[in-house]
């Protein structure tokens, strides 16, 4: 005797599937966001800040741009021991991280931040190395 599943087994299965994909796919959906705004945190927190602090401790000061962390560029050329990054920093959201030295939040270094996903700054969804 053949056994086979009925159309009543298979479409049970389907619906047990299909419930249990709603419940998880909201759950998951919120999390790439989640991720790219940490990227952005660690970048601004740790990685970029690193390249600029080596940058100083060579040439006695802050680069004016992110690009002079790749290229030698104007008076630091002597001291200058890079590169510091190998390749232009970008946030998780494909643009340029924005750079101020001297900082206007941090007077005494910089400021580094990102746009964050609508891409404009001084927003709520802004990714900052001051404050909270």
């Amino acid at each position: 005797m053949k056994r086979a599943f009925t159309l009543i087994e298979l479409m049970l299965v389907v619906i047990i599937i299909g419930v249990l994909s709603a419940m998880v796919v909201p759950r998951l959906a919120g999390r790439s966001e989640q991720a790219r705004i940490q990227a952005a945190k660690t970048d601004i927190n740790s990685s970029i800040p690193l390249a600029l602090d080596l940058y100083e401790m060579d040439t006695g000061s802050y680069p004016e741009s992110l690009d002079d962390l790749r290229t030698r560029s104007g008076s630091d050329a002597e001291s200058w021991h890079g590169p510091y990054l190998k390749k232009k920093p970008m946030d998780p959201w494909g643009k340029v991280y924005i750079y101020k030295a001297p900082g206007e939040h941090n007077s005494d270094s910089y400021d580094l931040y990102s746009a964050g996903k609508d891409g404009q700054p001084d927003n709520a969804d802004d990714v900052v190395n001051w404050g909270d």
